[in-house]
């Protein structure tokens, strides 16, 4: 398919609202994206018609909604090229998979005086969760630095390294400054040590061709919501030796083989990690949304969000009173700034009432602007039907906020 980007706005029935009688600019994807038609169709389809709990009937909805939920992780496989359609574990999101990684694996690989390596641009989802570990089983959390361009610095990540590390775990893509991380070095760098290693693709997998394998990592994670999907949903992929010798993260319904008082039998891959009834529907929506970005094509996409981004960077570099953080030579689909003299959260308002969306504060990522030395910024962050018409728009209400506060 060819990029079309009127074809694709028509997709998003939200963007044809009116917010305070103009046309919605949407640019907060960073934190949610918009959900196609066809996403929701699906999800309104399964709701009024097919609804009912996988993997215990034998009735005809039961198998109809288990074989399009089982059908929507064949179709998340095959998109990150992994080997097996059992290494992908639904979960609600990626918070929910940082979180039953970095349990399990330090329930069962993790000692004191033990290591685990993040980097300093992580999002709280990928810091607090190992933080807990390592306060539970008295190990360390060791940090890689980044440079004032947004960049990691891989020559002290190397230096972090000792017989100790057991994991380490960064993002794909930042999401605060949209550095795109050489996560592909990182984990051979590791591997060459005998580490495995966890990638944050909460902003990556919309925005980059993931190819597990290519990559090699152990365990890529991603939301629903921020690739066009519904809420509530999300991927944990791991490698089969991972998710083989990790233990249950919870314990209930269709992750059990067998249940005595004496003894409990855990149910194969991926049913271990997936106790209780899971969100099926959501994962069906995602499959859908997955297949919709495949539709389009990443190439194309990843083609179109360069040329936004740099566009953006253009722009507002022309305006000598903004302060863009984050000037990576690898970067995609973020640019956050401030405007010289004006508090973030005012900036925000005003774009808001100018019907401009964005996100203001620290996006979860505390200890980055703490290297910065500020309490936040404005975070624009563009999708698939954001236009460069629409940073022009942008450049232009930034222009005016920047006047009302000359007067």
């Amino acid at each position: 398919m060819n990029f079309n980007i009127n074809k694709i706005r028509q997709d998003f029935p939200i963007l044809r609202q009116k917010v305070y009688n103009k046309s919605l600019i949407y640019f907060d994807n960073g934190a949610t994206s918009q959900k196609p038609q066809q996403v929701i169709d699906v999800l309104n389809d399964y709701y009024l018609k097919h609804n009912s709990n996988i993997h215990r009937g034998v009735h005809f909805l039961s198998e109809k909604t288990t074989q399009a939920y089982e059908t929507a992780r064949k179709t998340i496989k095959n998109f990150i090229n992994a080997d097996n359609d059992y290494e992908i574990i639904f979960t609600a999101g990626t918070t929910a998979s940082i979180n039953l990684v970095a349990y399990s694996f330090a329930e069962k690989f993790l000692f004191e005086d033990d290591e685990i390596i993040i980097s300093e641009m992580e999002h709280h989802s990928n810091i607090v969760p190992w933080q807990i570990a390592c306060e539970r089983k008295k190990a360390k959390l060791k940090i890689i630095p980044f440079n004032n361009n947004g960049e990691l610095i891989l020559d002290e990540y190397k230096k972090l390294i000792t017989q100790k590390t057991k994991l380490i775990a960064v993002n794909h893509i930042s999401n605060s400054l949209g550095t795109i991380n050489p996560i592909k070095e990182i984990i051979k760098i590791a591997h060459s040590n005998n580490i495995p290693v966890l990638i944050d693709g909460a902003q990556g997998i919309q925005h980059q061709k993931v190819d597990v394998k290519d990559l090699d990592c152990d365990f890529y994670c991603f939301s629903g919501h921020k690739v066009y999907g519904p809420t509530g949903i999300g991927v944990l992929y791991g490698k089969q030796k991972w998710l083989d010798a990790l233990p249950p993260y919870q314990g209930g319904g269709d992750m059990i083989k067998s249940v005595s008082f004496e003894k409990t039998v855990y149910n194969d891959l991926p049913f271990k990690f997936e106790a209780g009834t899971t969100n099926y529907i959501g994962a069906i929506g995602l499959g859908q949304a997955i297949k919709y970005i495949d539709n389009i094509g990443i190439d194309e996409i990843i083609k179109h969000d360069k040329k936004l981004i740099d566009y953006a960077h253009k722009k507002l570099l022309e305006i000598p009173e903004i302060t863009i953080y984050g000037q990576a030579e690898k970067k995609s689909s973020i640019i956050s700034f401030l405007i010289n003299g004006i508090h973030h959260f005012d900036t925000g308002m005003l774009l808001d009432k100018m019907d401009i969306a964005v996100r203001t504060g620290t996006h979860c990522t505390m200890p980055l602007m703490k290297h910065y030395g500020i309490e936040g910024t404005v975070r624009a962050s563009f999708g698939i039907y954001n236009t460069c018409d629409e940073i022009d728009i942008l450049y232009n209400a930034i222009n005016k906020i920047i006047k009302m506060f000359k007067k």
